[in-house]
């Protein structure tokens, strides 16, 4: 090895080179701490997608998701949705997990060449639904309104929404590459046109769970068997109880009574809220929608837009509106009112009719308005100017906010005044000089009403955590404010069989029962087939008649349920044919076809475009799926994504103590 080492060629130097190159980087991987780890990386990185190849990882280009886009998003997730703010930790494990899945994405998209140039983006934006928005009449709206458009319904720039629209024309485009290969054939179509069109009507025979769950009335000894066989079962049946002395004290109890909020108090809450007291635009509108798709031919949209006018020209002849808007509408969620919509804002209607409506003086009648729902006619009721309320306008809001607050306040310190004085002198005492009444419950599970109060949930959360005796502690209790400790305890423990014997009935009849509903439904199927007459063995076994409607695959079946999954094999048989048992779990039935309608050639011809593109899509999205799937996996394995620990585990995000589990 020396000597050749010693040889003076070029090979011999470049091997050197690369043996001293990865050298090099093996000595980077091993000091420099958790480079290829789930390390602590910088504090707002929330995980890194690297580049693919072993130098790829180190030297390649490398995507990150912030923390900061993370939450934001999720945010305006919530907001969207409606949903509390505990929700938050979830909603950010599947932003991030979504914002990765998006990256590998785009990083395979780039692999494969499959990209978007600004030119590609421009020629999107002047076609389809953003065309009829930022090109009304093939005339471009202008880059102010263009960028207010962006920022009143997404919150975001216009450099920022062009960028993440560049991103997602790429995943439909790397979608299409990757799905371009999914075919079916006109038979495939056909088979699947008339399974789904099929329809059929039955008589069954119903075994009710219920019904049968009556009939099992076991003997004492058997009950007692039962008991002593599952006695880990109810070794902690009886849930554990607590005794509980509180004090508990409202408003009216404080010491110099309620608090009082003065002038200047509300004067300099108003001053430093202002901005909530701002009122924007706003026209209160109703309107008539005479709705024709945005690609409809021709003549479909000239025959929607003659009877919009002639609608128009009967409310300029005296028509009555909210008459004329439950009869002709097609908004079904404003028709029924009559074609009210309320106060709306600007930004929450599309353009084309914020720019109509806010027009419009109160009384007066807009001409009509296309948009990509179709045909409306507006009638402006109310119109509010941006202005901010004056202080006597919200003055009784500001007191009411600042009693309760003031309340809270004194309440929280009265309630830690009496806690610190129970310590020392008792509950009972300090009740007695404060001139309140100190109360013991009886042995109370932790689910328990405690009647006196108005709501003692957090109160008896808090005492099944404290041990007996401890200091008296502070709960809300919904109007006030209660000071407690847990006096004894009662640990879960198992019932004797006598006062438990209800429940053990139920738990056997729930044991026995599947087995009897499976051993009765057999019974049934095997006579009705054997006598060839359903009705006659319903009534042998105790069974219900019953007829269904004539119905497809996903009707619901009363005692039958969803056919698609719980009796498929119905549409299998030929009319007179009698089924199998079949077990929903709540019933057993059998079930005899007395009709099949199935589609005509003509049906399956008309609908087999349709069909086709139901069916291409399915398969695409599956493909779609299994791709992005194995393709998550190859990164993980390669250990190409990387989470930042810090972030993970801070309070509320994903992988943090209490929040939602890391994946």
């Amino acid at each position: 090895m020396i000597r050749f080492l010693q040889k003076d060629s070029r090979a011999v130097k470049a091997i050197f080179i690369v043996i001293i190159a990865v050298a090099c980087i093996t000595m980077v991987i091993t000091l420099v701490p958790g480079i290829f780890s789930d390390q602590d990386t910088a504090a707002d990185t929330y995980a890194t997608i690297h580049g693919g190849g072993f130098f790829g990882r180190i030297f390649g280009s490398s995507d990150e998701v912030s923390t900061q886009e993370v939450q934001q998003l999720a945010q305006r997730m919530l907001q969207r949705q409606q949903l509390p703010d505990f929700v938050l930790p979830f909603m950010m494990q599947r932003v991030g997990q979504g914002l990765i899945q998006q990256h590998i994405e785009l990083q395979e998209a780039n692999r494969l060449g499959v990209t978007v140039t600004d030119a590609d983006l421009r020629a999107f934006l002047q076609t389809g639904t953003w065309g009829q928005v930022l090109f009304p009449n093939g005339k471009y709206i202008g880059d102010e309104q263009y960028a207010s458009l962006v920022s009143q319904n997404f919150g975001i720039s216009r450099e920022t929404f062009e960028k993440e629209l560049k991103k997602e024309i790429q995943e439909n485009r790397l979608r299409s590459f990757v799905t371009a290969g999914v075919t079916v054939s006109d038979q495939q179509v056909r088979e699947a046109y008339t399974q789904q069109a099929t329809k059929i009507k039955f008589d069954y025979a119903v075994l009710s769970a219920d019904d049968l769950r009556k009939t099992i009335n076991p003997t004492d000894a058997e009950l007692q068997t039962f008991f002593k066989q599952n006695a880990t079962r109810y070794a902690k049946a009886i849930p554990e109880t607590r005794k509980i002395q509180y004090i508990a004290f409202t408003t009216a109890n404080l010491p110099g009574g309620a608090p009082q909020v003065t002038d200047a108090e509300v004067q300099q809450y108003y001053t430093q809220h202002q901005k909530d007291y701002q009122v924007d635009d706003q026209v209160k509108v109703k309107h008539i929608l005479i709705k024709v798709d945005p690609n409809a031919d021709a003549k479909t949209d000239a025959a929607a837009k003659q009877k919009a006018l002639d609608i128009l020209k009967q409310l300029h002849n005296g028509g009555n509106f909210a008459d004329l808007a439950k009869k002709n509408s097609d908004d079904p969620g404003s028709k029924d009112q009559g074609g009210e919509l309320g106060f709306i804002k600007h930004g929450v209607t599309v353009p084309e009719f914020d720019k109509a409506a806010f027009a419009l003086q109160p009384g007066q009648l807009s001409d009509l308005v296309r948009t990509k729902y179709g045909y409306h006619i507006i009638q402006a009721e109310e119109k509010d100017t941006a202005h901010t309320r004056s202080l006597d306008e919200v003055k009784p809001t500001i007191v009411s906010v600042l009693t309760r607050q003031k309340e809270a306040q004194a309440q929280q310190a009265f309630a830690q005044q009496l806690a610190n004085e129970a310590q020392k002198n008792g509950l009972t005492q300090t009740a007695s000089v404060h001139h309140l009444q100190a109360a013991t419950t009886d042995y109370l599970a932790q689910n328990a009403v405690i009647p006196t109060l108005a709501d003692g949930s957090q109160m008896l959360t808090n005492a099944f955590t404290a041990k007996p005796g401890a200091a008296p502690q502070v709960a809300s209790t919904g109007d006030g404010y209660a000071v407690y400790q847990v006096e004894d305890v009662h640990a879960a423990h198992a019932p004797s069989f006598d006062e438990y014997k209800a429940h053990i009935l139920d738990d056997f009849r729930d044991q026995q029962l599947p087995q009897l509903l499976t051993r009765k439904t057999n019974e049934l199927a095997d006579k009705a087939h054997a006598e060839n007459d359903l009705a006659k063995a319903a009534k042998e076994v105790g069974a219900t008649m019953k007829s269904s409607d004539l119905v497809g695959r996903d009707a619901q079946v009363p005692d039958v349920g969803q056919l698609s999954s719980a009796a498929p094999a119905l549409f299998d048989l030929n009319v007179g044919q009698m089924s199998q048992a079949i077990n929903t779990g709540r019933a057993g039935v059998v079930a005899k076809l007395t009709d099949k309608q199935q589609p005509t050639p003509d049906e399956i011809q008309k609908n087999l475009d349709q069909t086709r593109d139901s069916i291409l899509n399915q398969r695409r999205e599956e493909m779609f799926a299994v791709f992005v799937t194995n393709l998550t996996d190859k990164y993980q394995k390669e250990g190409r994504i990387r989470l930042n620990k810090r972030q993970q585990q801070q309070p509320g995000l994903p992988g943090a103590p209490g929040g939602a589990p890391q994946s």
